[in-house]
């Protein structure tokens, strides 16, 4: 068992980032070795997912158990949530390769493969990550670098996988059919193999399944669940556990409902719970963990508010106060939460839906609609 160290920063073993260690991330075991046999078999990978339900921690851990397996596959990951353009796609994917190269002599080899674009290379002083800045003379510059990326990772003579999360960015990209663009780069390699992962589920299916999209059937479709109850449950108490705290079954029952299971905001109450308690975790402990985070994350609550119209905000309410609605154009629930109409409804729906407040989960019995934010949810069941 391990202790905790007076005098020193807490080590807590629900980390709220997406992943650090294979003992600190949950269950997922098939999920992994799906991924992993699809990869290793050659094919390529669309993972979908709502965002913070665990879907960079499961690629995460794909490729570091693929890299076990096989020392010489190389594993790039690029976020490109944050591109708006070909640059920016071109830049974060350098940033990737560069952060792969150790050497100096490995990084200016590159550069040079590249066909002598002049990047500005400076350091992050925190986190030492490289951070570059591109020059180009024309478009068609653009093109020719982000053809010699794919082409560099071509020649490097072994199995490169890249993993390129958020990959429906791309469709917002202006002036450019970037999809087919990346199609055109990635079709003819044979050491390269891709996981295009994305959480706007619409638009990465219509990315994969519409006949008309460049990427159509090109992929092998995974979609990422919520993970189960039992195994969530065994994992937060084998964490208290380790470091000889003690948690209730009832406490555990009431962590993994109030957070719906959606995995960020479950690893963020346990995280909160372990801070605040220092050998034995009950029901009122940890509701009132649960009651503390909500207050501190009331000024973010009240932020979202004040950029929605009344309308918008009494319908989100609405929803959260149902938990989940499956029929948000029905008579009672209109009636009910005072909607006016179905077609107010589905205008509000909509509009929430763009904005990433509510979200759709397709199910056996039809698509349930939900409060995006569990925690804002929560808030908003008690006003």
């Amino acid at each position: 068992m391990r202790t905790i160290k007076e005098h020193s920063i807490m080590e807590n073993p629900f980390v709220l980032v997406p992943y650090v260690s294979k003992d600190l991330f949950c269950d997922r075991k098939r999920e992994t070795e799906t991924v992993v046999e699809y990869l290793m078999g050659g094919a390529n990978i669309t993972l979908i997912s709502p965002r913070r339900y665990g879907k960079t921690g499961l690629i995460y851990r794909a490729l570091e158990e693929i890299q076990g397996k096989d020392k010489n596959i190389r594993t790039l990951y690029v976020d490109i949530y944050s591109s708006n353009t070909i640059e920016d796609f071109i830049r974060l994917f350098a940033e990737s390769v560069v952060r792969n190269l150790k050497k100096k002599s490995a990084i200016s080899s590159f550069w040079g493969f590249l066909g002598g674009i002049r990047p500005v290379i400076s350091y992050d002083g925190i986190t030492g990550i490289p951070k570059l800045s591109i020059s180009y003379q024309d478009e068609e510059e653009k093109r020719t670098t982000l053809a010699s990326l794919f082409k560099y990772l071509e020649e490097l003579k072994c199995t490169v996988i890249v993993a390129l999360d958020e990959f429906q960015q791309i469709r917002n990209y202006p002036d450019i059919n970037m999809e087919a663009l990346l199609r055109t780069y990635i079709q003819p390699l044979k050491n390269v193999h891709f996981i295009f992962s994305g959480s706007k589920k619409h638009m990465m299916t219509s990315m994969f399944t519409d006949a008309k999209s460049p990427f159509y059937e090109s992929t092998r479709l995974l979609f990422l669940d919520k993970i189960d109850k039992v195994a969530y449950s065994s994992f937060i108490r084998e964490q208290f556990e380790r470091f000889n705290k003690r948690i209730s079954d009832e406490a555990i029952d009431f962590i993994t409902s109030w957070t719906k299971l959606h995995t960020f905001y479950t690893q963020s109450l346990c995280n909160h719970i372990f801070i605040k308690e220092d050998f034995s975790v009950s029901l009122e402990a940890a509701k009132k963990s649960a009651s503390q985070l909500l207050y501190e994350n009331e000024q973010q609550f009240l932020e979202v508010r004040n950029l929605l119209t009344s309308n918008q905000w009494e319908f989100l309410k609405a929803i959260a106060k149902e938990g989940e609605v499956r029929q948000p154009t029905s008579g009672a629930f209109i009636l009910k939460y005072r909607i006016g109409t179905p077609a107010n409804s589905r205008r509000l729906l909509q509009s929430l839906q763009d904005k990433e407040l509510i979200l759709s989960t397709s199910t056996k019995e039809g698509i349930a609609y939900s409060v995006y934010n569990v925690f804002l949810s929560r808030y908003l069941e008690n006003l």
